[in-house]
């Protein structure tokens, strides 16, 4: 079952790469979240998506991760740090490869189990659960609690939950490769939304192409 889920998940980030051919790469991974210089993970300032701060100590991801996943954080600062918390969960400060699947990172699973004993905290609790094993999964990232179908239904709920449209834009990122009614559905709501948002209207020009 475990190598299904895993078959599956790696063939739907190879479906969103495909179908997003604004950016290359899957999108939870390997593009950055514009938020207006919000607080996040320490990051080098570099246009590289794997532009970690080599200086960061990879020993306090989860607390720091933790921590600024504040009830009142704004859902693009909640994407953009579990993307760098993944980076560095997955790969720490090495220049792995992309794509070579990587399993017993100590950190990604503390992380991970971290904030899932969290999900029914809130709606924003679930989401950072859904995205952040959604991100590992499109990090190449294996372990037998990385289940992309899990990981989109935790994001839909909290979606339908907080009536969001930035977690909207991150199902519509996670569903691409998926039925185009879902995909569409999930977009057609996120755009509703940007039109009074300008940080959002700027992350969906950049992340999703005008098809």
């Amino acid at each position: 079952m475990a190598t299904r889920v895993f078959q599956f998940g790696a063939g739907l980030a190879m479906a969103v790469a495909m179908t997003l051919p604004a950016l290359a790469g899957p999108p939870l991974i390997c593009h950055s979240f514009e938020i207006n210089g919000a607080r996040s993970l320490p990051w080098s300032g570099s246009a590289d998506w794997r532009g970690v701060d080599k200086k960061y100590d990879v020993s306090r991801l989860t607390a720091d991760t933790l921590a600024l996943l504040q009830p009142d954080t704004p859902v693009l600062v909640r994407m953009e740090t579990l993307r760098r918390a993944t980076v560095y969960a997955v790969w720490g400060k090495n220049e792995g490869r992309f794509g070579t699947p990587v399993k017993g990172s100590p950190v990604a699973e503390d992380l991970l189990a971290k904030v899932m004993a969290r999900a029914k905290e809130s709606p924003a609790a679930l989401f950072d659960a859904g995205y952040l094993m959604a991100s590992l999964q499109q990090a190449s990232y294996e372990s037998s609690t990385v289940d992309a179908a899990t990981a989109y239904e935790m994001v839909r709920k909290a979606a339908e939950t907080a009536r969001s449209a930035e977690m909207e834009f991150a199902a519509a990122l996670m569903t691409s490769g998926q039925p185009r009614n879902t995909y569409e559905e999930h977009l057609r709501r996120a755009r509703a939304g940007a039109s009074g948002d300008g940080l959002l209207a700027k992350n969906l020009s950049t992340h999703i192409s005008s098809r």
